[in-house]
């Protein structure tokens, strides 16, 4: 831990003044096309690249320690992907990506109310995130606050009206709404 702790700091050099991920210019022809396809590989397509672009920093270190810390994440070495995120926002809070994955971190750790907090940080940058916006939704089911997930869903459509998932997740929360109300 000492030693990523030292990676950690070695790495980050760069003012964060720099443009982060989510104010690249491509984004909205990007967020056009998902408004306007129905077409699933090209859907998939511009999501992907969406994501390529999100991921996306100046600092090619900052790119190096995101990839760190999801791999640490996917190998389930939870407290290594929890200080490479915190590390990252520490150091660029403009950057949404950093917020959006520690989010995950926190939803996947069961931390609902941290990953709200962060995930209202990503969308306060990107309010097109629609990973955070699906997210937000998931949390919301994972707490019982339907109301909230449908909210979550409905503002993720608004973002990308065909993606199947947010189709789904919203039929799916309007169905436990009505039984609910039954």
């Amino acid at each position: 831990m000492q030693m990523l702790r030292l990676l950690l700091t070695s790495f980050i050099l760069m003012p964060a003044s720099l443009l982060a991920d989510q104010t690249d210019e491509r984004l909205d022809g990007l967020f056009s096309t998902l408004l306007a396809s129905t077409d699933l590989t090209n859907l998939r397509a511009t999501e992907n690249k969406i994501w390529e672009i999100w991921f996306e920093h100046p600092n090619d270190n900052v790119e190096q320690l995101m990839q760190l810390g999801v791999t640490r994440m996917n190998d389930n070495r939870y407290a290594d992907a929890m200080l490479i995120f915190s590390q990252l926002i520490e150091n660029f809070p403009d950057y949404a990506e950093g917020w959006n994955r520690r989010a995950t971190l926190h939803y996947i750790l069961g931390n609902y109310e941290e990953s709200i907090a962060d995930i209202e940080q990503v969308l306060d940058l990107e309010p097109r995130h629609f990973g955070a916006l699906s997210g937000l939704g998931l949390v919301y089911l994972q707490q019982e606050q339907l109301s909230k997930a449908r909210q979550a869903f409905e503002n993720l459509i608004d973002v990308h009206p065909n993606s199947p998932n947010a189709q789904e997740n919203l039929r799916r929360v309007n169905e436990d709404i009505r039984l609910n109300v039954i």
